[in-house]
């Protein structure tokens, strides 16, 4: 698990505001950089990073847009 990767949802009831783009992809490299080993990859591989986070970011996007508090 990625420590430094916090929790995007609001807990049901209180008045945090949701999570920003900006948050959401930052979460996404941390992922990113967790799962690939690098904290900066090498320029032949920086369009598939870069690629991957844009597909986390919009993956959890969804996942958080359809999402329900009971």
């Amino acid at each position: 698990m990625c420590r430094s990767i916090q929790r995007l949802r609001p807990a049901k009831g209180s008045d945090d505001a949701p999570a920003t783009r900006e948050e959401i992809e930052a979460a996404a490299r941390q992922f990113v950089r967790k799962v690939s080993g690098f904290s900066k990859p090498a320029s032949h591989n920086q369009e598939a990073f870069d690629s991957a986070i844009e597909e986390i970011t919009h993956a959890t996007e969804h996942l958080l847009a359809s999402l329900t508090l009971r």
